[in-house]
């Protein structure tokens, strides 16, 4: 083999990949060939910074990437090797190796590769055993690409959680009740079941309202029962403490950094928090009598907003955000709890509204809950940009066009974090 330190576009035999929009940049940079490059790659995704932290859907469309590689390679072996290293209790270059050996373009045998593991003296037992797992998938996806499988919801037990499931079952129509059972669960693993009664009682007055559309697709209820349960799940440090102390979280770290049954694993959490975050966990009259305090407010920020790094880990780290997790039980009475309620009815009135004359105005207003996510500075971004829109809906309506007309200002509000682009486009959509 001829060895160098940078590829050349034209000159490469073999790519190897171990996540999938790799394999992708390899295409646009001209690495992979139809005359000579073997692809061997895993399909699984591990998102990039900047598809998280796009304002809209910044994900990059898998199947389009797959088909890419597959149609610039002279062949590609591509296979969720993540699952196969969980499965197999190994690490991902465990599998990407073995999945190299089997599809046989460098000069050696399978005992070679073997032999060099067994030298390396390091997990040999899990790596072979990975690197088997993929030396076998080679051969049966050859040719052809895998996609990672999609892992289904679990859905909320119990007999209440049993009644709920057949309440949606019986009053929603076929094509929506996939949204309406996975909000169900969403909302019921973010509060309890209760809250998730609370999320169907709120869609049927929309589903009372919707004929089906043009196509009689129940596109309204579909994009509500998705929204709605984005936005009764709204994140606040009590929801974010819960999710980083669940038992599930700490064995995924085990996995990812594939710790041994006698090794110990401290995770460090990164926190910063502000005073409206402690405000929003707070009961309703405490956090509006500090945040309606100019001087009082400034004082507390100015003692909790400040970087801190927290030991999850250990017993003190852990306990301190297990305790800020068991606010969730008295989220109901939380400043924060009291201000989403009202803006979600608000917005829900809204869709009402609007769905009897004008049906795809009402699915275009409850596609602009998507402008509200995260928490702190994104989420108080995404509010404006949601109000802003929503202020002007009164003048939109009386255009011949005026579901367009929220919808182009929703992906202009998209576009950027200054909201320059929305106010351009309102100023366009307003005259």
């Amino acid at each position: 083999p001829v060895l160098a330190l940078m590829p050349i576009p034209g000159e490469v035999d073999l790519l190897i990949a171990a996540e999938l929009v790799e394999a992708g940049r390899a295409v646009l940079r001209g690495l992979i060939t139809p005359d000579r490059t073997f692809v061997v790659a895993s399909s699984h995704r591990a998102y990039a910074i900047g598809e998280k932290a796009a304002l809209g859907d910044g994900i990059a469309d898998g199947a389009k990437i797959l088909a890419g590689v597959e149609q610039a390679a002279r062949r590609s072996v591509m296979f969720d090797m993540a699952e196969k290293a969980a499965s197999s209790g190994s690490v991902i270059s465990s599998v990407l190796l073995g999945a190299v050996a089997g599809v046989d373009r460098l000069p050696f045998e399978r005992a070679d590769f073997d032999a060099a593991i067994r030298r390396g003296g390091i997990a040999v037992e899990s790596s072979l055993e990975g690197f088997a797992a993929g030396f076998a998938a080679s051969d049966e996806v050859a040719g052809e690409a895998v996609p990672a499988a999609s892992r289904a919801s679990a859905a909320p037990a119990g007999s209440r959680g049993r009644a709920l499931r057949e309440r949606v079952s019986e009053v929603f129509p076929r094509d929506a009740r996939p949204l309406v059972l996975e909000g169900v669960r969403r909302v019921a693993d973010y509060q309890d079941l209760a809250y998730a009664d609370t999320y169907v009682d709120r869609l049927e007055p929309i589903l009372a309202l919707d004929d089906g559309g043009a196509d009689g697709s129940h596109r309204l209820t579909g994009e509500a029962a998705r929204h709605l349960a984005l936005w009764m799940s709204y994140e606040d440090a009590a929801r974010v403490a819960d999710l980083k102390t669940r038992s599930e979280r700490f064995e995924r770290m085990r996995e990812e950094v594939a710790a041994e049954s006698d090794q110990l694993v401290y995770p460090v959490e990164f926190m910063h928090p502000s005073v409206q975050e402690l405000c929003d966990v707070l009961p309703a009259p405490l956090g509006r009598f500090i945040m309606e305090r100019r001087v009082l407010r400034g004082a507390v920020d100015r003692v909790i907003n400040r970087d801190r790094h927290l030991p999850t880990g250990k017993l003190r780290g852990f306990v301190l955000l297990y305790f800020v997790a068991g606010l969730r039980r008295l989220r109901r009475f939380s400043y924060r709890y009291q201000r989403e309620t009202k803006l979600i009815d608000r917005w829900l009135a809204r869709i009402t509204d609007a769905a009897p004359a004008q049906y795809d105005l009402a699915v275009e207003i409850a596609r602009c809950q998507r402008l509200i996510k995260g928490y702190g500075d994104t989420h108080s971004r995404g509010m404006s940009n949601f109000d802003a829109i929503m202020e002007a809906l009164p003048a939109l309506r009386t255009r011949d066009d005026a579901a367009a007309a929220v919808c182009r200002l929703s992906e202009a509000a998209l576009t950027d974090e200054d909201g320059v682009a929305l106010q351009a486009a309102l100023a366009d959509a307003t005259l």
